[in-house]
């Protein structure tokens, strides 16, 4: 099991074959490939989910977090009868499972996601933001990294500083972003944004990171 770009780690994008060579050796080991795509899926790269930029299938697939449009909580997991049926009548269950309102949403959800052009502009915005990215000060930042809408900026250590700082002064100036393991600030902005939304998040950016330059 494992996810096809890391998030919680700081947005670990693996190198260009990494999972086609998970799905070669979990076929030659008739192992079970499970991609958790909670946080990597439904446009968040620009793709339906992030295994599709290598073009393979793992055995299951879980979702969530975007499968309602941030609506109602909701979940799933995909993968084939021939998974599914090892499980007989019995042998599993969910308090929530099969929630009919969540299961609308998310259906509704998913109709918007792939009727509206979510994952276009998410690849397209996503470019835009890892251009402007790139301009950042290398006084402050060691490196930027991700696909699509799922980018982490990683913040040089020192005493001064860190990426929780950098947090607390981006909100303060009006944009929101996560700190994780103390070095990387994870930008991961709405699907949906705009052209100028999108430029302003950058400005932001760039104000707010090179005011850390001495």
């Amino acid at each position: 099991m494992a996810e096809p770009i890391q998030g919680e780690a700081g947005v670990i994008v693996p190198d260009l074959g990494y999972l086609k060579g998970v799905r070669e050796l979990c076929d030659k080991y008739n192992v079970l490939w499970v991609a958790d795509e909670v946080q990597s899926g439904l446009g968040r790269t620009g793709k339906r989910c992030a295994t599709d930029w290598e073009g393979v299938k793992p055995d299951m697939v879980t979702l969530g977090k975007a499968l309602s449009g941030g609506v109602l909580p909701v979940s799933a997991v995909m993968t084939s009868d021939e998974v599914m049926l090892c499980i007989r009548p019995g042998e599993h269950g969910s308090t929530y499972g099969g929630n009919p309102l969540a299961c609308k949403v998310a259906m509704t959800a998913m109709d918007v996601l792939e009727n509206e052009g979510l994952y276009e502009n998410s690849l397209r915005q996503g470019e835009k933001l890892m251009a402007e990215l790139k301009k950042l000060p290398e006084e402050v930042v060691r490196t930027v990294r991700g696909r699509g809408l799922f980018t982490g900026v990683v913040i040089r250590e020192t005493e001064h500083f860190n990426a929780w700082d950098v947090c607390l002064k981006l909100r303060d100036a009006g944009l929101l972003a996560k700190p994780t393991h103390g070095d990387i600030v994870r930008l991961t902005p709405p699907i949906c944004i705009s052209d100028e939304e999108l430029e302003e998040a950058a400005h932001i950016l760039t104000t707010t990171i090179s005011s850390y330059i001495k």
